[in-house]
């Protein structure tokens, strides 16, 4: 596969998370108005993203109107539902030959979704339409392109680009929940307590299956849930987890570790062994920190080892062909106990 095509369908399968995920977090934020009206909320919705220093730049305070202009239909925010939906459709658009036609064309769906005309007055009007569109886009574009394309290399490319993107996120929402969501720390326990980490669960979508699992919400509960529960799908390790399985056969089998593998097993450790208790008593900041350096350290050596440009080695010598009339060896076998569901 070329290398440009694998980083088109890599960064389509991100991008479509992004969006999700970013309708996901304004969708809750609204809810949470209701009951804890605040305009700190809308801050940390702009910190969840990354993108604070952006929005400050340009929009001054954060208010929600101009939160939601920003996070939803601003193009010159490359995080904005519709720059997002946007890079994803150019994205699927150069390998239309490797997707499938279905997926092609929910992405159209959901770009003429966010780009149409009514798009901000039903976002102004009805808000929780609106993003509620937008997150079954993505659903109906993951649960496509699980049933319509062939799961070889390239739909290992698409659904490492999505996991990385979703355990990303996850920790995000963690980090700015400790940070600036709760207003003072005489709340710890408190009722209000309990509503902004009911909160943080929806921003993952993972209340339901929390309290079926956990029960009684609690902050070493949710902390221990969205980062190291092995079967719910957003959890950061069941997210890293399913990254290690697509690169790894994406790769095959290889004598030594590459970059990519490396890094992105050194983020799967932090989250396989980590201990919830200590992550809490030695600072969640602290941790989810090094949790989201270890993670870009990972998307860069999957850039580096996949997608970037590699000069030829002129001085090397060529490599050696088989001998003759020999069968060609079989293909490498994903590794044992490797699990290519979602």
């Amino acid at each position: 596969m070329l290398s440009r095509v694998a980083e088109a369908i890599y960064w389509m399968g991100r991008y479509v998370e992004r969006a999700e995920n970013v309708a996901r977090f304004v969708d809750v934020a609204l809810q949470l108005a209701i009951d804890l009206p605040s305009e700190e909320q809308w801050e940390a919705l702009v910190a969840t993203t990354g993108d604070g220093a952006d929005f400050a730049a340009r929009y001054g305070e954060a208010t929600k109107g101009r939160v939601l202009a920003f996070l939803a239909f601003d193009g010159q925010n490359p995080n904005s539902i519709v720059s997002c939906v946007r890079s994803a459709r150019e994205n699927a658009r150069s390998v239309r030959e490797i997707i499938s036609s279905e997926m092609w064309e929910q992405l159209n769906r959901a770009y003429l979704t966010v780009t149409d005309e009514g798009a901000e007055r039903l976002a102004r009007d009805a808000p929780h339409e609106f993003f509620t569109e937008v997150k079954l886009a993505s659903h109906l574009f993951v649960g496509t392109t699980y049933l319509t394309m062939t799961h070889n290399e390239a739909w290992h490319f698409a659904r490492l680009g999505r996991v990385l993107e979703r355990a990303d996120k996850t920790s995000r929402i963690l980090d700015v929940k400790y940070f600036l969501l709760l207003p003072e720390p005489s709340y710890v326990g408190s009722a209000v307590d309990e509503v902004q980490w009911a909160a943080v669960l929806r921003s993952a979508s993972a209340f339901e299956m929390y309290r079926k699992a956990r029960g009684r919400i609690d902050p070493h509960g949710v902390v221990d849930f969205l980062l190291r529960d092995e079967l719910f799908p957003r959890s950061v390790r069941r997210c890293l987890g399913n990254a290690m399985g697509s690169l790894r056969t994406i790769q095959g089998r290889t004598a030594t570790l590459t970059p990519a593998e490396r890094e992105l097993g050194r983020a799967h450790a932090l989250v396989q062994y980590a201990d919830t208790a200590e992550v809490l008593a030695g600072g969640l900041h602290e941790y989810t920190d090094r949790l989201q350096t270890a993670m870009n350290r990972a998307g860069q050596a999957i850039h580096e080892t996949f997608f970037a440009a590699h000069p030829e080695d002129e001085s090397a010598p060529p490599p050696s062909a088989p001998p003759s009339g020999l069968p060609p060896a079989p293909p490498s076998a994903p590794p044992s106990g490797y699990v290519p569901e979602e």
